[in-house]
């Protein structure tokens, strides 16, 4: 049938996060009543390069984190802009988006006020044209259920008292489906957990349901996850595999790597010596933000040692933002991008990074943040060709809700629900998956 797609109406409003801080919603309706809404997350750790969030900084509102000027810039500046113009036209309505902006970082209107208008635009045309946003944005496909690269233990600026690398990673890759991914998510969770409480530990949980505990060195928290895979009845190096997202940047200090709870102090090259041994020893097939963001040549050489055996995905050092993934890929720096909307500001651009790693040959991994929604637009990313990795906190509270809209296309694309698996980590010989 055809419906029109005209835009008639652009609202925001304050709402929290799973966190408890405010976050802007906003809401795109079309002239034929149909309707999209989206949200916008938030961070602990950011990079450098990622766009303005505007908070209005009032100390009397939410410690100064509410976003009502922000919400004021939809509905006073945003909304007049778009009204009238066609919602299935994304790069038009991104455009517009950046032209109002007019600003490198987006600090003029926001970050998040530009992404949620940005998102729910998208929302509203897929709905208009009674299509789930993954089949809007990707046509005929082909569609892959993303392996979930599960946050399971924290640590750096995600944790108190605890390792320096900010989050040890657990990867379902070696199963045939993504249900049976999410029930081994689970079950090593449950199996770190009674380990942690086993050994004596005083266990918390920290952003997205991850945890904490205060391990006396840093690969110690390597070896219980090990331990706890095992334990839950998985085969390391072959059902399951274990990632790192150092954060290198929190600990990055006057060209030296400082790991406090060592008392080490290393260099660009010791730093990679470390994650050398550390694939060497453990089935290790993805290393976030190994370096520094300002360790470009740190980067260049780890790439150079050892990038044909894992996969090293550029957070801080990218964040999303489609030109210093051009830079990546011209210096063979990485050889993976992370994914985060809410770090470049607009869909557009969001995709325009993807299609950029994908055609090199690099890895996408989406991500949520330590501070979501129930908005599920990563969700449905990660199953569009250029994907198949979504990196998320373990199966447990909030953070299920990317875990369940997963599910349910999963059962939508039936016998056509590919799984990902170990072949979205393209960095890898076949020696290294195992």
């Amino acid at each position: 049938m055809n419906r029109s797609s005209t835009i008639t109406r652009v609202w925001a409003r304050e709402i929290l996060n799973f966190r408890g801080d405010p976050t802007l919603e906003a809401e795109v309706v079309l002239s034929d009543a149909t309707r999209g809404c989206a949200a916008v997350p938030a961070g602990i750790s950011t990079g450098a390069g990622e766009v303005c969030q505007l908070l209005d900084g009032d100390a009397k509102r939410y410690g100064g984190k509410g976003v009502l000027n922000a919400v004021r810039n939809v509905r006073e500046i945003i909304a007049p802009a778009l009204t009238g113009m066609e919602a299935t036209q994304q790069e038009a309505i991104d455009r517009r988006l950046l032209e109002l902006d007019g600003t490198p970082n987006k600090r003029a209107l926001g970050g998040n006020a530009i992404l949620a208008v940005s998102l729910a635009t998208a929302q509203a045309a897929a709905a208009c044209q009674e299509l789930p946003l993954y089949r809007y944005l990707g046509g005929g496909g082909p569609f892959r259920l993303p392996v979930i690269v599960y946050n399971m233990f924290c640590g750096g600026s995600h944790a108190k008292d605890s390792v320096d690398f900010q989050e040890y990673l657990v990867i379902p890759a070696g199963l045939s489906s993504f249900r049976q991914g999410l029930e081994a998510g689970v079950a090593v969770y449950k199996a770190l957990r009674a380990r942690l409480q086993e050994q004596g530990y005083t266990v918390q949980e920290a952003g997205g349901g991850a945890l904490s505990a205060p391990l006396h060195s840093n690969e110690e928290a390597v070896e219980i996850i090990v331990a706890s895979i095992e334990a839950a009845g998985y085969k390391l190096g072959k059902e399951c595999f274990i990632g790192i997202d150092a954060a290198a940047s929190e600990f990055y200090r006057n060209g030296r790597y400082v790991l406090e709870r060592e008392k080490k102090t290393l260099t660009s090259s010791e730093m990679a010596d470390l994650w050398e041994e550390w694939v060497r020893r453990y089935r290790i097939i993805s290393i976030e933000d190994a370096m520094s963001e300002e360790d470009w040549e740190g980067w260049q050489a780890l790439t150079n040692r050892i990038g044909n055996r894992v996969q090293l995905v550029g957070d801080d050092l990218f964040t999303t933002n489609p030109e210093r993934v051009r830079k990546g890929i011209a210096l063979g720096a990485a050889n993976a991008v992370l994914i985060k909307p809410n770090q470049i500001g607009t869909l557009t651009e969001t995709l325009e990074t993807m299609k950029i790693a994908h055609k090199a040959g690099w890895a996408n991994m989406l991500s949520t943040r330590s501070g979501e929604t129930e908005d599920t637009t990563v969700a449905d990313l990660s199953v569009l060709e250029a994907c198949g990795q979504i990196k998320t906190g373990p199966p447990w509270r909030q953070v299920v809700v990317k875990h369940n809209r997963l599910l349910r296309i999963e059962e939508e694309l039936g016998n056509r629900a590919e799984y990902a698996g170990v072949g979205a980590f393209k960095a890898l010989t076949p020696e290294s998956r195992g």
